[in-house]
């Protein structure tokens, strides 16, 4: 599947946790895609195990401690936390998780990518979910046109 059929497919979902979000907001990644998200209109959930509250919201430490579950969720930490996320999103049956890239950093884990597809998982494994749909704004678009053609973003999922 084209990565963009599979960011549309993500972003028609509706309750989506975004992990790695940080109590100290100031141009950390994960905060930025939590706040795009719910300025949008999403139902967003702010996963961090060392946070009770985070942009003024409550903050839960897993995905299993979200009232009603998830549709969906972003990856926003290191990439060695990335694996433990994917396992715990497959044993709740959650089916689409994207791992957040940037230009800064990434927060993808092959061996999580690997984990996650072979358990039916549609994993999107790099790129920003502001880069697509109803949260893209111009700069995101330039930078996933950009990320696109030099092989940054991935064209298939």
């Amino acid at each position: 599947m084209k990565t963009r059929e599979a960011a549309e497919q993500f972003l028609a979902r509706r309750r989506i946790a975004v992990t790695g979000v940080s109590r100290n907001a100031e141009g950390h990644g994960a905060n930025i895609v939590y706040q795009r998200l719910r300025s949008t209109g999403y139902e967003v959930f702010a996963v961090n195990p060392h946070a009770e509250q985070v942009e003024g919201d409550a903050c839960y430490p897993d995905l299993t401690a979200i009232p009603g579950g998830v549709e969906a969720v972003v990856i926003g930490t290191r990439p060695d936390h990335a694996e433990a996320t994917m396992r715990e999103a497959v044993g709740l049956g959650i089916t689409r998780v994207w791992m957040h890239g940037s230009i800064g950093g990434t927060s993808v884990s092959q061996t999580a990518t690997a984990y996650g597809r072979q358990n039916g998982v549609t994993v999107i494994d790099g790129a920003c979910p502001l880069m697509y749909g109803p949260t893209a704004d111009g700069g995101h678009k330039v930078m996933c046109a950009v990320l696109s053609m030099t092989g940054k973003v991935p064209r298939r999922v």
